[in-house]
């Protein structure tokens, strides 16, 4: 706080100076008032500069504090966001907003069908590591716990399992064990409370937001460990192929977009058209069906235990929305995995893992971004791409996922491209010559002059929300990257430096800075 004691103790001198001034109203009063208030200015200038210094240093260990004094300078709007009802109605009261996003986010569950006949195969013939549950494992877990986390409905705070980590380990262990051999899951640990996040668009519309769940902290240490066992079965037997870019060891957004795009520019700079197209779920993760995915997941070959585990985690689930500390009731979760869970992301790879199974185009995918790219030299090779579609929908359709059709694009990319007309389940796909693709513009001519521009624009608007909020002028607080803190002009160079090196990976000779 930069209201330090000099600063409590100028203050009081000041409010003295002040009153004994209003007393006499003689010079010499006016003058010491005059210096006690110039000292009081220049204490609390100087309490500043020294909490920003302070809040520079940290943070790249803690960018929450930095990020909320910059906020704190920004100026707060009097009237609160509103949310339109069905019936048009808007509503600005946190309960009656709880209760309606509630009742959005449940609309899109979804009932599951049956399983049919050809879903009863399942393999068990798979060797699964054993030791990954142990003491030191659980100690090691708490030892790295992020305590700026927020705490699930249970209200146990991470600040205190890693505080109490030594004391509470065994416990802990012994409970994660139990739990795990018997298959019986806490109910603590199927309770959510759901923040909703906003997308984009319109901030009325209940659609545009994300639930993001807050689940119990000790749940999370235990799905921690089984997902890194849970990887450490995939990184074994390829159960996930390369094309899986999201929530995969030593893959991401730029091997994602590095990979698919240089084979476009390289078809490109040959004097090929390529026809690629991007495909969007509507509401992937919250229309997972539980019995298609526990199929899929014994299927590859995990221990009958860990299934069970997972079929009890996603079983009587049940969910609330929260808003400013007001709750909406409760709400069953009968399809999906919660986003903001541990093994959700892990969970949901899995069952999308048979997607590219007979397709012949070059399948890309980042959770569930899925781009679909084929070079066009023939007829044959349309129909090709047009019968990849197909079989993605029947994909869809026989493990109860959907396409959001209205946004499923093709873009043409190649001079001599004859832009032909493709169809996703008897639909029409639109046509589009600028998609942005995981955070990055991509247009029809693999121009990414658009992207420069929105990030070195991004990049002003930072700066300039620093400029505002930081009294400071010292070189140490304002470039924060000097101390271990890359937020604000190192952030501007980052986006250059990246785009030079994105722009030499993909082939494209333009002069971009």
């Amino acid at each position: 706080m930069w209201l330090s004691r000099k600063v409590t103790k100028e203050m009081k001198n000041k409010k003295k100076a002040f009153k004994a001034f209003k007393s006499d109203k003689s010079e010499a009063s006016y003058k010491a008032y005059r210096a006690a208030n110039k000292a009081c200015k220049n204490a609390i200038r100087w309490a500043k500069l020294e909490n920003e210094k302070e809040i520079a240093k940290e943070s790249k260990t803690n960018p929450k504090r930095f990020f909320r004094y910059i906020n704190s300078k920004k100026p707060k709007s009097e009237k609160g966001g509103s949310l339109k009802s069905e019936s048009g109605l808007l509503l600005t009261e946190d309960q009656d907003k709880a209760e309606i996003l509630n009742d959005y986010f449940s609309s899109v569950f979804i009932k599951e069908k049956p399983i049919t006949g050809d879903m009863q195969f399942i393999n068990k013939n798979l060797l699964i590591q054993s030791d990954w549950l142990t003491q030191d494992k659980v100690l090691q877990k708490l030892n790295n716990m992020n305590v700026n986390k927020a705490p699930g409905p249970d209200r146990i705070h991470p600040r205190v399992l890693r505080e109490l980590c030594v004391e509470i380990c065994k416990p802990l262990f012994l409970i994660f064990q139990d739990s795990f051999l018997s298959g019986i899951v806490p109910e603590d640990w199927r309770k959510a409370d759901v923040v909703p996040i906003f997308k984009k668009g319109l901030k009325f519309v209940p659609g545009n937001y994300r639930p993001v769940s807050l689940t119990s902290v000790a749940g999370k240490v235990f799905e921690g460990l089984l997902r890194d066992n849970i990887q450490e079965f995939i990184g074994r037997y390829n159960v996930i192929g390369k094309n899986q870019h999201g929530f995969m060891k030593h893959r991401s957004c730029q091997t994602n977009l590095i990979t698919f795009y240089e084979e476009v520019s390289r078809s490109i700079d040959q004097g090929v058209a390529v026809d690629v197209i991007y495909l969007d779920f509507a509401k992937a993760f919250d229309t997972v069906p539980h019995k298609r995915l526990l199929f899929k997941l014994r299927k590859i070959g995990l221990d009958e235990n860990t299934c069970s585990w997972i079929e009890n985690w996603l079983k009587d689930r049940v969910q609330r929305v929260v808003i400013n500390g007001t709750f909406s009731r409760w709400t069953p979760v009968v399809s999906g995995v919660p986003q903001g869970s541990v093994i959700g992301p892990i969970l949901f790879n899995l069952f999308i893992s048979d997607l590219e199974i007979g397709i012949e185009s070059h399948v890309s995918v980042f959770a569930d971004d899925t781009k679909l790219g084929k070079v066009i030299q023939c007829e044959q090779d349309v129909t090709s791409l047009q019968r990849d579609l197909d079989r993605l929908g029947d994909w869809a359709l026989k493990w109860q996922m959907k396409f959001n059709v209205d946004k499923c694009k093709v873009m043409h990319f190649g001079v001599k491209n004859t832009q032909v007309i493709y169809t996703l389940n008897g639909t029409e796909l639109g046509k589009s010559k600028q998609e942005k693709d995981l955070g990055i513009i991509i247009d029809f001519k693999l121009s990414n002059n658009v992207q420069c521009q929105t990030a070195a624009a991004k990049a002003s608007k930072v700066l300039a929300c620093i400029k505002r909020g930081v009294h400071s002028r010292d070189e140490n607080i304002i470039v924060i990257h000097r101390l271990r803190g890359s937020y604000c002009v190192s952030f501007l160079i980052f986006i250059k430096i990246a785009t030079r090196i994105l722009t030499f990976k993909l082939k494209m000779h333009v002069n971009i800075l």
